[in-house]
């Protein structure tokens, strides 16, 4: 019985870590980043979360509802939005926006500040997302992450959002 408990509580602490570090990134640092990637997994997420208010409303209106599914689409909705999030706080604020080293550095100090309003945003809206079914916070997602992508690589997101068309 003993052992049980032992193999259990590791497998548990295998799955937690394995599930904690599937998305993350590490923080060692290891220098290994993929930047533009990032950028397509957001709106990759956010084609998600639209896909997924879509249905919700389509099936919230449906004569027979079939709960199930409304609740499954609720779930995934809400589990893109939080990888929004996660991308924004555990990629590029936490490893990537770095602090500006010259306080005088006037162009620097606004990308700074401009950089944590958008991301702040990112965080909002995808919060936003999983509280509503309105397409509103979805555009608006998709308008930050272009303004972001602009801010971070001082180029646009065309190519990478036709890619991610809806």
């Amino acid at each position: 019985m003993k052992n049980q408990k032992s193999i259990f509580a590791l497998l548990a602490v295998f799955i937690i870590g394995l599930s904690a570090s599937a998305f993350s990134h590490c923080e060692i640092p290891c220098g290994i980043y993929g930047d533009k990637m990032r950028f397509d997994m957001w709106l990759e997420q956010i084609t998600t979360v639209e896909k997924s208010m879509n249905q919700i409303v389509e099936l919230s209106q449906a004569g027979d509802k079939n709960y199930n599914q409304i609740v499954r689409w609720v779930t995934n909705k809400d589990k893109h939005a939080d990888d929004i999030r996660e991308i924004a706080v555990d990629y590029f604020l936490a490893q990537r926006i770095k602090p500006v080293a010259d306080p005088n550095d006037k162009a620097a100090v606004e990308k700074y500040q401009k950089s944590l309003e958008t991301l702040h945003h990112i965080i909002v809206y995808s919060m936003k997302a999983k509280q509503t079914t309105d397409l509103e916070n979805v555009e608006k997602l998709r308008s930050l992450v272009a303004d972001f992508y602009k801010l971070y690589f001082d180029e646009e997101m065309e190519e990478h959002l036709k890619e991610h068309e809806h």
